[in-house]
């Protein structure tokens, strides 16, 4: 048997955070216009709206010079575990590495396993006092009740909505745009297919949009925005002077009870919303009815004279007609568009404007620190998924999979439950959790060359695209709906185990439920992953393993493991790696940075896949296990990260982990890392 391990860098460790930065510069930005645009507000609102838009301009200024630091660097494509806190490379994820085990044997074809390796995504620079992301933003949330005093609570669902209202239109808004001047054009053409594909395309962007904005939480924005307007109050009072106990003054704020709208003010017309978007939909059947009536026209005045053919032509079936008598119809549609896009844009700007007036300074810190841990968990992913989308290009059933249900992520945590790695393993929950806000799509490359195939990521927080360019000879290959855009899913689940000396204090005198929770949840999660899966593509078209037990088992093994009471019970990482790995899915395994935990992890699941589905004899398996752990790419990695070639264990240290994390004789010593 003939075993290669091939570890490499990868480019998207800094090339995704950079782009990443640029896009939360942008999207801040963008936010801080919208504040501008909100227009003349009270006293009090407009210096809420102020001190937001600092503590905004605050962090645009170091996201601008955090991306320029970055430009400067050069080189190597990792972050070394050295540098985890450092603060110019706080977006960058921590070793992150491919790793490849290449396997011949004359029992079975050639084999290749993949694993991608990174630390744990978390915000070191920032530090663990206080708890990780988990623990700060349920905090923060009961916090931001107790200070709504000085705005309007908004619940986070409203503000989850609020900003996927605002994304919903800078999506559809210019898509209907397009696709009405795509009518006129087919009508310029005289051409009757073009109109109806072009109609139809139309209708359902024009559907979907006055779906999105048929919400109560837009018409009680614009309520709420009208009451701070500069003067509402002081006219309030003239006319009904014990009201303004539950509103807010030119003076300041007054008490208000907790509450996701304002109360109703008998001034606002509540009505002319309902008026606004649904004349969109009016707009729409104008058109509608239009090109119907040319249709028919066009239809019947096909007369078999030729004198009266040549009439049509001449008086009524100028090209220029069908477009003229449609022009004013689509104009009307985009003018009520874009008018309401821009009270929908307000609206749901000063709902945001609620949200951060809330939570400062709090809420703007918090936000970063996501966005530090969100860059480094992206990054990985963009990676693993590349591997993984190279690694299957020739088989069909994996590409159907890929567009019909989407990729499993299984990301494998070593990180004990006790002092500074709880915090880690909470930025890092919150991190893998937010990867489901991720889709990828696979285009064309323009050429062969390396820089047109590099990943681009876009969008904003609540919703990313990856692109993953492809050479064209390969692009062509791909099913179709693939190549014609479809969005690919990934799945990203979490199991953790702690297995160091630190473990075993938090289960003997702290507090394991952390863990005990991610487990469950995520076992849940890919459970109901499983599910998906075996109704849309049959078990025959997943990998064929030696082993005989089949996935319905190991997850009922998993779902047993985690609820099971046993200390490090690391039967779940095993377990939740080999579903991974029969479900087609991405592998990646990560400790605090990715060097010595990992590197146990790592080597003693290639062991096992070389016992299970090589037949390598258990009289082998720890003279193997050694060798991988004295020899190969992993005791490079430690080197390469603090140079020095031994595993950053002591011998007290080491009694602590299961016996088969241990590495072998003279490769550990206690080192500063």
């Amino acid at each position: 048997m003939l075993v290669r391990e091939q570890m490499e860098e990868c480019a998207l460790s800094f090339r995704v955070p950079k782009q990443l930065l640029a896009l939360y510069i942008q999207e801040d930005m963008s936010r801080v216009q919208d504040l501008r645009a909100l227009g003349e507000l009270s006293p009090h609102w407009d210096n809420l709206r102020k001190e937001v838009m600092t503590r905004y301009g605050g962090v645009i200024t170091s996201y601008q010079d955090t991306l320029a630091e970055l430009d400067k660097i050069t080189g190597c494509s990792f972050k070394p575990s050295c540098c985890k806190a450092q603060k110019s490379l706080e977006f960058i994820p921590i070793n992150l590495h491919t790793q490849r085990m290449r396997v011949t044997c004359p029992r079975k074809t050639d084999s290749s396993y993949d694993i991608v390796t990174v630390g744990a995504p978390a915000a070191h620079f920032q530090g663990f006092k206080c708890g990780g992301l988990q623990r700060l933003l349920s905090r923060y949330e009961a916090e931001k009740k107790s200070t709504a005093y000085q705005c309007i609570y908004y619940s986070p669902e409203h503000t989850a909505k609020a900003q996927e209202v605002l994304s919903n239109m800078s999506l559809l808004q210019p898509l209907i745009t397009g696709l009405a001047d795509q009518l006129l054009q087919a009508a310029q053409e005289h051409s009757s297919p073009g109109l109806r594909d072009s109609l139809k395309n139309l209708s359902d962007k024009t559907e979907q949009f006055v779906h999105t904005l048929k919400d109560e939480l837009v018409k009680n924005a614009l309520l709420a925005l009208h009451t701070a307007r500069p003067g509402y109050v002081a006219k309030n009072q003239k006319q009904t002077p014990g009201s303004q106990a539950t509103m807010r003054g030119e003076e300041g704020p007054l008490p208000l009870k907790h509450q996701d709208s304002i109360p109703h003010h008998n001034e606002y017309d509540e009505e002319e919303w309902d008026r606004v978007w649904a004349n969109v939909a009016k707009c729409l059947n104008c058109v509608i009815a239009m090109v119907d009536k040319l249709q028919e026209e066009d239809g019947s005045k096909k007369e078999p004279i030729l004198e009266q053919q040549l009439a049509d032509v001449i008086t009524s079936h100028n090209p220029g007609d069908w477009r003229e008598q449609l022009h004013p119809a689509v104009t009307r549609l985009k003018e009520c568009v874009t008018e309401v896009v821009e009270k929908a844009k307000r609206a749901m700007t000063f709902v945001l404007l609620q949200e951060a007036a809330c939570s400062i300074p709090q809420g703007f810190f918090l936000q970063q620190r996501r966005d530090v841990v969100f860059s480094q968990a992206l990054a990985a992913l963009a990676c693993g998924f590349v591997m993984r989308l190279y690694a299957g290009m020739q088989d069909k059933d994996f590409l159907r999979q890929l567009h019909l249900v989407g990729l499993v992520a299984q990301f494998e945590s070593l990180l004990s439950t006790y002092s500074d790695e709880i915090g880690m393993l909470e930025d890092m929950e919150v991190g893998i959790s937010d990867l489901q806000r991720v889709v990828f799509h696979i285009t064309e490359a323009k050429t062969d060359n390396l820089s047109d195939l590099q990943p681009l990521v876009r969008g904003r927080r609540d919703h990313f695209t990856v692109e993953v360019p492809l050479p064209q000879l390969v692009f062509q290959t791909l099913p179709d709906e693939i190549k014609e855009g479809k969005p690919l899913r990934v799945f990203p689940v979490l199991f953790n185990v702690g297995i160091n000396e630190q473990q075993t204090i938090a289960e003997r005198f702290g507090d394991i439920s952390l863990q005990e929770r991610i487990n469950q949840k995520n076992f849940e999660m890919l459970e109901a992953y499983y599910k998906s899966l075996n109704g849309m593509v049959s078990v025959e078209c997943l990998p064929c393993f030696q082993s005989q037990t089949d996935i319905k088992e190991l997850l009922e093994t998993l779902g047993q493991n985690v609820v099971t009471k046993k200390r490090k019970n690391v039967e779940i990482l095993w377990t939740a790696g080999m579903i991974c790995r029969r479900l087609n899915g991405i592998r990646f395994t990560s400790c605090k940075s990715a060097k010595d935990r990992t590197s146990m992890s790592v080597t003693l699941e290639q062991c096992a896949i070389l016992r299970d589905e090589h037949q390598l004899s258990k009289d082998f398996f720890i003279r193997a296990l050694d060798c991988m752990r004295r020899e190969g790419c992993r005791i490079e990695n430690v080197q390469k990260n603090i140079r020095c070639r031994k595993y950053a264990f002591n011998m007290l240290q080491l009694m602590a982990f299961p016996k088969c994390y241990r590495p072998p004789e003279g490769t550990y010593g206690k080192v500063d890392s």
